[in-house]
C-alpha cells in the first residue's frame, strides 16, 4: 500500500481522518457546554417531561442526520454542506447557504468560551456581572477572547494530530457525564421528585424546551464529520457511520443526564414550581447539585470538566467552520484566499477568520443564554435544506453513486423537513423575527451588489430557483406570529400552529422540488464539484 504523503499539496487538504476520528469529532462537537447547562434549563421549562424533550430532540436530529448521511457520500469534500446547495438549486442558493452556515458555526466557539468563564466565575468572580443576567464583564470578554485564541492556535495542527488530541478529549467528555449520572443517582434520596409540583409544567413545555433549553444546540455537532469529509480516505463508509453513531452516543448520554439531574433535586428546590427551580450553586447546575449532596469530589471534577468539554467542542467547531470557509472560497462564493493552506494542509486564513468573527459575536451576545438562542435558530434553519437537497437528487440523479442510501427516504426526508420547521416554530416569534429580519437584510444587500454593483442580469441571479425561499421563511414567520409564544398575536393555538407548520412544509417541498435545476445541469455541477474544476 502506498504511503500517505506527510505534506499536502498547496491548496489541498490531507486525507488522514478515519472513522473513529470523525465519530469523535462529531461527538465532541455535541458534548460541550450544553451538557453543563441544558438539563437545568429543560427542567425549568418542562419539569419531569424534560426527559422526553431530549428523546424528541434526538429523534428530530436523527431524521435530519440520516438525510445528510446519504448526501455526505455524494459530496465527500470538506465543507460538503456548501457544495450540496449549489448542486440542487444553483450558485445563488449555494452562496447564500454557505454564508449562513458560516454564521451558524462562527459563534459556537464563542459560546463555549462563555460557558467556561461562566462556570469559572463561581470561584473567580471577575468574569460575570453580579446582576443574575450571566453577562460578561470586560475581564470576562478578554478572557473569552484569549480562550478563542488558544482554540485557533491548536487548529493550526495537521488534521491527523488535531483529531488525535480530540480523541483523547472525547473519551474524557463521555466519561465525566457518565460518572456524574452514576454519582447523582447513587447519592439521591428524592425519588418522589418526579411527581413534585404538579400543575407547574405542561406538555407544551416539552416541545418549547427543545430550542429554548439548548437541547437542539446540544445536538448540533453531528455535521462535523460531514465538514471533514474531504480529509477522510474512505468517506463513503466513514461519514455515515460517524454521523449516525455520534447522534446515538450523544442522545444516550444526554437522556441519562436529564434523568440523573431530576432525581438529584430536592423537593424544597421546587416549592415555587419547576419554573422557579433554584438551589445553591445553580449557576453551575451539576456542580451545585453535587455539592449539595455532599460529593465535593464530583463538584471538583465538574469544575475541571467545565474547561475540557466546552474547550473540546470549541476546538472542533473552529475546525468545522474553517472548512466551511474553505468551501466558500473553493466555490467562488467568497475570496479564494480562504483556500490557502499551510504545509500541513490546514486552511490557516479560514482559521484566522473564525477567530476574528467569534470574538465579534461576544459583543452583541455577551451571555451564554443569549448566544445559544441565536445559534439554535439559525442552525436549525440551515438543517432544513438537507432533506430538500436529498429529495431533489433522488429525482434528478437516481443513478448517482451513493455509498450509503437511506431506506424510506421518500417518507423520512419530508418528515425531517417538517421536524426542522417545527423547531423553528417552537423557538418563538421574537427570536424568529430577529432571525428572518437578519436574513432578509443580508439577502437584500447581496441582491443590490449583484444587480447594481456587478451589473449582472436576473437570469444569472437565478430568481426562479430560489423564489421558494420566500414562501418557506415568510410562511414560517407568519405562522409563528399568529401563535402563542411571547410577543405573538395568540390567534393560533399551539397545537394548531404545529399542524399548520406541517402542512405548510409540504407546500414548500412541492415548490422547492419544482424550482430545482434541470437534471443535466445538476449532474454537470456534481461532476465539477467532485473533481474540483
Amino acid at each position: 500500500m502506498a504511503a500517505i504523503d506527510t505534506v499536502a499539496p498547496p491548496g489541498k487538504l490531507r486525507r488522514d481522518a478515519g472513522v473513529v476520528g470523525l465519530l469523535f469529532a462529531s461527538t465532541t462537537s455535541m458534548i460541550g457546554s450544553g451538557w453543563l447547562f441544558g438539563a437545568y434549563h429543560a427542567s425549568k421549562i418542562a419539569g419531569p417531561l424534560s426527559v422526553w424533550s431530549w428523546v424528541i430532540g434526538a429523534v428530530i436530529i436523527m431524521l435530519i442526520a440520516l438525510c445528510f448521511a446519504e448526501l455526505s457520500t455524494m459530496f465527500s469534500k470538506s465543507g460538503a454542506l456548501v457544495h450540496m446547495s449549489h448542486a440542487s438549486h444553483g450558485e445563488t442558493l449555494g452562496r447564500l447557504w454557505g454564508w449562513m452556515l458560516f454564521l451558524s458555526y462562527a459563534p459556537v466557539p464563542a459560546v463555549e468560551a462563555e460557558g467556561i468563564v461562566t462556570y469559572a466565575n463561581n470561584y473567580l468572580p471577575y468574569f460575570i456581572k453580579g446582576d443574575g443576567s450571566g453577562t460578561l464583564t470586560l475581564m470576562g470578554f478578554f478572557a473569552s477572547a484569549v480562550l478563542l485564541s488558544v482554540l485557533a492556535v491548536l487548529n493550526l495542527l495537521a488534521i491527523r494530530m488535531l483529531l488525535k488530541v480530540n480523541n483523547t478529549v472525547t473519551w474524557w467528555k463521555i466519561a465525566v457525564p457518565l460518572v456524574t449520572v452514576v454519582g447523582l443517582i447513587a447519592a439521591s434520596s428524592h425519588w418522589g421528585v418526579w411527581h413534585a409540583a404538579p400543575g407547574t409544567y405542561s406538555s407544551q413545555g416539552m416541545f418549547t424546551a427543545i430550542p429554548a433549553a439548548g437541547i437542539v444546540f446540544s445536538f448540533l455537532g453531528f455535521r462535523t464529520a460531514i465538514d471533514l469529509g474531504g480529509e477522510s480516505a474512505n468517506p463513503g463508509r466513514n461519514i455515515p457511520m460517524a454521523v449516525i453513531g455520534s447522534v446515538i452516543l450523544a442522545a444516550f448520554v444526554y437522556i441519562l443526564l436529564q434523568v440523573a439531574f431530576i432525581m438529584a433535586l430536592s423537593p424544597d428546590s421546587l416549592k415555587n414550581g419547576w419554573s422557579s427551580l433554584n438551589f445553591a450553586g445553580a449557576a453551575g447546575p451539576f456542580a451545585g447539585l453535587a455539592a449539595t449532596l455532599g460529593m465535593g469530589w464530583l463538584a471538583l471534577l465538574l469544575y475541571v470538566d467545565a474547561y475540557i468539554s466546552p474547550g473540546g467542542t470549541g476546538l472542533i467547531y473552529v475546525t468545522g467552520g474553517s472548512r466551511i470557509l474553505y468551501a466558500v472560497g473553493d466555490t467562488d462564493s467568497g475570496p479564494q484566499s480562504l483556500t490557502k493552506t499551510s504545509a500541513s494542509g490546514v486552511p490557516w486564513l479560514a482559521v484566522a477568520v473564525m477567530w476574528a468573527v467569534g470574538v465579534f459575536f461576544l459583543l452583541p451576545f455577551p451571555a451564554w443564554q443569549l448566544l445559544v438562542g441565536y445559534i439554535s435558530s439559525i442552525t436549525v434553519l440551515t438543517y432544513g435544506l438537507g432533506p430538500i437537497v436529498l429529495m431533489v437528487l433522488r429525482r434528478s440523479q437516481p443513478d448517482a453513486p451513493r455509498a450509503f442510501k437511506l431506506a424510506g427516504a421518500e417518507i423520512l426526508a419530508p418528515l425531517a423537513f417538517i421536524a426542522s420547521n417545527l423547531v423553528i416554530y417552537w423557538t418563538g416569534f421574537y427570536t424568529d423575527s430577529i432571525l428572518f429580519g437578519m436574513l432578509l437584510g443580508g439577502f437584500a444587500i447581496y441582491a443590490v451588489v449583484f444587480h447594481l454593483v456587478q451589473k449582472k442580469s436576473a437570469s444569472e441571479f437565478g430568481w426562479r430557483n430560489i423564489g421558494w425561499l420566500a414562501l418557506w421563511f415568510g410562511g414560517l414567520w407568519a405562522i409563528t406570529a399568529l401563535g402563542t409564544s411571547q410577543h405573538a398575536l395568540g390567534m393560533l393555538g399551539f397545537w394548531d400552529g404545529m399542524a399548520a407548520v406541517a402542512i405548510w412544509s409540504l407546500v414548500v417541498i412541492w415548490f422547492a422540488l419544482h424550482a430545482a435545476l434541470p437534471a443535466e445541469e445538476t449532474g454537470a455541477l456534481m461532476e465539477r464539484i467532485q473533481h474540483g474544476n
